[in-house]
Order: structure tokens, then sequence, then C-alpha cells
């Protein structure tokens, strides 16, 4: 199987003619693809994606659209396209001590989310917030790790302005750049608000 990852842990998203030509790899090979969506939101609302989701399940064997990380309260959803689910897939899941009970109450904030685009509207919310905090990241004068088209931003940061930092923000530490800088990631949500990019550009100010 071919694992990918839209977008990728990076922020980082894979254009159409990318996924074609895995897609074509993978038929030549006959190997199933297989589109790992934790944030598949962020990433179609994403100024630099050329697709929608319609067009990517044509490419895909099996995709996963993550709920969590768009406001569901638990829950992802496995998206066999073609109705083309391994045999026995229910019973398998349920052998290993994976099915949900009452697994009909994680499918309700799907209908929810997939009810007037509330999906997209909502990832689409979390792209214009990641513009903001781009913005004010750069203002800040923070240089950026890697250029992000979605709603993760990574910058690096002098690991004394971190620490005076992460007292008053929740960021991740995501790696070492040398011995006196850190990637620190940024990541906006459906939950943020302009009043948290305020409050963040103040912060920045003072440390």
């Amino acid at each position: 199987m071919v694992y990918i990852t839209m977008p990728t842990e990076l922020g980082t998203i894979y254009q159409k003619q990318e996924i074609e030509d895995i897609r074509r790899v993978c038929t030549d090979y006959g190997l199933p693809l297989y589109i790992d969506g934790a944030r598949l939101g962020y990433g179609l609302m994403s100024d630099a994606c050329d697709f929608d989701l319609p067009w990517l399940c044509t490419q895909c064997d099996a995709l996963y659209i993550g709920g969590t990380k768009v406001g569901a309260l638990c829950g992802e959803a496995v998206v066999f396209p073609r109705g083309n689910a391994p045999k026995c897939f229910f019973t398998i899941i349920k052998r290993h001590g994976a099915l949900l009970a009452k697994g009909r109450l994680a499918g309700v904030q799907f209908e929810a989310l997939f009810t007037d685009n509330l999906y997209m509207k909502i990832a689409r919310h979390a792209i214009l917030m990641a513009h903001r905090l781009r913005d004010i990241l750069a203002e800040a004068g923070l240089p950026f790790f890697i250029d992000s088209p979605t709603n993760q931003q990574f910058v690096i940061m002098p690991n004394d302005r971190m620490h005076r930092l992460e007292s008053h923000v929740l960021f991740t530490h995501w790696e070492p750049c040398d011995a006196d800088h850190t990637v620190c990631r940024f990541v906006t949500s459906w939950a943020t608000t302009e009043a948290d990019m305020n409050q963040l550009a103040e912060l920045l100010s003072r440390y």
C-alpha cells in the first residue's frame, strides 16, 4: 500500500498532478493508495489546493476524513469511495477491539459537518486565521522554517524568546534548529478567533 498524508505534517499539500502521478504508479504496480486526511479540510480549503474532495475520491482506494481536528467531539470517517471495503471489514475491526459501540453517535457528527457545507466553511475559517497568524509572526521578525499554505505555521524562534512566550501561548516545540534556536509550530483551527490573534500579536510585541 502507498500511504500519503494530505496535508502533510509540515502543513504542505499535494498538487493535483502529483496525486495523479502517484495514482499512476500505484495502478502500474497493483498497490492501493490510502490518504490520511486528519487535517483534510484545512488542505482542501487552502488557497494552494487545486482539487476538491470528489476529485480526490476518484484517485484513492481509501481515505479518512478527520473529525476531531475540525470540531467533532470524537471520531474519524474511513471512506471507501467505490464501495470497495475489504471483505469482512467490520468484523476485522471488531476482532481487533476497535469497533465503537453505538458508532452511529460518531456518524451523527459527520452528518452535521457535511450539511450546508459546514465542514468546508469552518476549515476555511482556520485558513483565514492562518493568513493573519502568518502576518503576525512575520511582523514579530520570526523567520519561517517552511512555506506552509495551510493552518500550520512553522517559525524559527530564539530559545530565550520561546521560553518567555511558552508560559502564555500554547504552541509546539517542533525540533531544534541549532543550539540557540528552535522550530516552533503555531496552529489555527475552526475555533480560532480574531481576539486570539490580537492577543498573540500583543504578547509577541512584549516577548
